[in-house]
């Protein structure tokens, strides 16, 4: 749990960094080994497929998120742990595996979540893989969001408006180290106390528009493998440039107190942990997935799928 420091800190700024909270061994590796073995999956389908030429020298993880993007094919849907915006088909790729749930549900974990939200707490669809190539690696016109730097916003934003009054908190946890060089996270203090931003989306991503953050410079989140940043949804972060030699990957995941609306209705939410009704807690990782493929069988009957509440034809975002 957080101490009563670290929740008045949290209170104050809108957002803490805690260190060391997910286990090496018990968490990060299996959850590192099964991202290997589906990428690993992925190249060998890709290159059998002719789209992708065979290099005995891409061994790595790194090597061959590299390879992939350079051949201007898709790593983050197959990779991501949600369905995207837009049309959704019978077939669009996600990944929801057992290490990831064992991450979502880990029990030091959803304490610090416990903290902020109380004990009746669910885990919220919005959540993604972020895994960000070096920027030298990227294609001069790349601006999705979740390849490069992430542009200011507030995460209460992106939900529909009825998630407006919902107890949530956001968890952004550090697979590997997040460094200012390698674009960790940024972070205007105390913004969480003002109200919500009008935000434009972009490429698929909303934002806030750069006249509304003239003159407001961000403090940045370095944070160690296994380390978390926990957000208050009105405040307003982003990410710096990947400017190491390394890939930077985390997660953001989402949790609000069971019962408030997600924001995200047409993507499936689960109970992680409750004090007044344990039996309704989801246990199994597979019957987790099987939401999520539920939820694309439904979707896929419909033209689009609408995530957020601007238009890009506002006026603040001409």
């Amino acid at each position: 749990m957080l101490s009563a420091a670290q929740k008045r800190q949290f209170e104050e700024d809108g957002f803490l960094v805690v260190e060391q909270v997910l286990d090496r061994t018990r968490v990060l590796d299996p959850l590192i080994a099964e991202y290997a073995a589906v990428l690993d999956r992925l190249w060998r389908a890709w290159i059998d497929a002719g789209v992708l030429d065979s290099d005995a020298s891409a061994k790595s993880f790194q090597d061959r998120i590299l390879r992939i993007y350079a051949a201007g094919l898709d790593y983050f849907q197959p990779l991501d742990i949600s369905l995207p915006p837009g049309a959704i088909a019978e077939d669009t790729p996600f990944h929801a595996g057992p290490a990831v749930f064992n991450m979502m549900t880990d029990e030091r974990l959803l304490d610090l979540v416990e903290s902020v939200i109380g004990p009746e707490i669910t885990s919220n669809p919005i959540q993604h893989v972020r895994i960000k190539p070096p920027a030298v690696d990227l294609r001069a016109d790349e601006i999705r969001a979740h390849i490069t730097a992430t542009g200011w916003h507030q995460d209460r934003a992106v939900t529909l408006e009825e998630a407006d009054e919902t107890q949530m908190v956001t968890v952004w946890v550090a697979v590997t180290e997040a460094t200012e060089e390698n674009g960790c996270l940024q972070v205007i203090p105390g913004s969480h106390r003002g109200a919500m931003v009008p935000h434009c989306p972009n490429s698929g991503n909303v934002g806030i528009p750069a006249a509304a953050m003239a003159g407001r410079k961000g403090k940045p989140l370095p944070v160690g493998p296994g380390g978390v940043v926990l957000f208050h949804p009105l405040t307003i972060h982003g990410s710096l440039v990947n400017r190491s030699q390394d890939l930077r990957w985390s997660f953001d995941i989402r949790y609000n107190r069971t019962g408030d609306p997600t924001g995200r209705p047409m993507f499936p939410s689960f109970v992680a942990r409750s004090a007044a009704r344990p039996e309704s807690v989801l246990r199994d990782p597979a019957a987790w997935r099987r939401l999520w493929e539920e939820a694309r069988a439904r979707l896929a009957q419909q033209e689009t799928t609408t995530i957020h509440r601007w238009s890009p034809d506002a006026a603040h975002c001409a």
